[in-house]
């Protein structure tokens, strides 16, 4: 594992000596710019793992992306070799059928410490809600990003992640009923105390996601990936790229039905994905939008 092979597939290109907010806003954006959150290998008959050596060949010798438990737990090692004071976390992600959190840990991210300041990174949650930035740990703050405006809360024990939005308009009418469209204005994502996790507490529930039938992660295929303007997304064969427009407080998403055939190549164009197994897109009801 090299970090300068890590910076050379994220583009980033400046100096490392100093761990500072600086560097770590760069290295951030530049990963979620480049590196996209992905759960294809769960459709190409392979396995996810907390493995780092496998991780690190995954994403950055091979140009793939991956789920939260991978470029997060990669992203750890950065923030460890560049040097800095970093904790990792375990949060339980909000389901807004059931309206309440799931009872157990299955988001991996980060809180780092800068000059006496604790910021959380997330560098894998994908679509809409997917950080640019690091957010600073104040409970109560706007802090507005391109995809909207992130607020930690705190209620003395437990922090909780949300996020105001615009209003997805969708281009084609006939997909303006698509279940992947996201109508929630204002969202919750997930909630974390401050106990360090290692990534041996991720294993249990990793395998479950990635072999229960009623996990959306073995329901949907997922791939998606920020842009300059928003983010595009492969979702089963529906491709979509969204165009953040705050000035009309709206994000303007361009969807449609790709072919089989096409898959490849929109993977390759679009994400800069290659995939070396046979992959099977899935796309069935699951608790998952943009």
């Amino acid at each position: 594992m090299d970090l300068r092979g890590y910076f050379n597939r994220i583009g980033f290109t400046g100096p490392y000596d100093k761990p500072d907010l600086d560097t770590l806003r760069t290295i951030h954006k530049l990963h979620v710019m480049t590196i996209p959150f992905e759960n294809l290998s769960i459709h190409c008959g392979e396995k996810n793992t907390t493995d780092l050596n496998i991780i690190y060949d995954k994403l950055v010798k091979s140009n793939r992306g991956g789920w939260c438990c991978e470029n997060n737990l990669l992203f750890s090692w950065v923030l460890k070799e560049i040097g800095y004071k970093y904790t990792t976390l375990g949060s339980k992600v909000f389901n807004k059928f059931q309206n309440d959190f799931y009872p157990v840990d299955s988001h991996l991210i980060n809180m780092v410490e800068i000059d006496g300041k604790p910021y959380i990174t997330d560098v894998s949650y994908g679509v809409s809600c997917q950080l640019w930035y690091p957010l600073e740990m104040i409970s109560g703050k706007d802090q507005p990003q391109p995809p909207g405006v992130f607020r930690l809360l705190n209620d003395g024990m437990t922090w909780v992640l949300e996020k105001t939005s615009r209003k997805q308009v969708v281009k084609d009418k006939a997909n303006a009923n698509s279940s992947l469209i996201d109508r929630r204005l204002v969202k919750k994502m997930y909630c974390f105390p401050l106990t360090p996790r290692n990534k041996e507490h991720f294993v249990e529930t990793l395998d479950c996601l990635q072999t229960s039938p009623d996990s959306r992660f073995v329901l949907k295929s997922i791939c998606s990936l920020q842009t300059p303007n928003g983010f595009r997304a492969l979702i089963g064969w529906t491709y979509s790229e969204i165009t953040y427009n705050p000035e009309e407080d709206s994000d303007i998403v361009d969807m449609k039905e790709i072919l089989d055939c096409e898959i490849e190549a929109v993977l390759k164009e679009k994400f800069n994905v290659v995939l070396v197994n046979k992959f099977t897109p899935k796309n069935k009801k699951a608790n998952y939008c943009m």
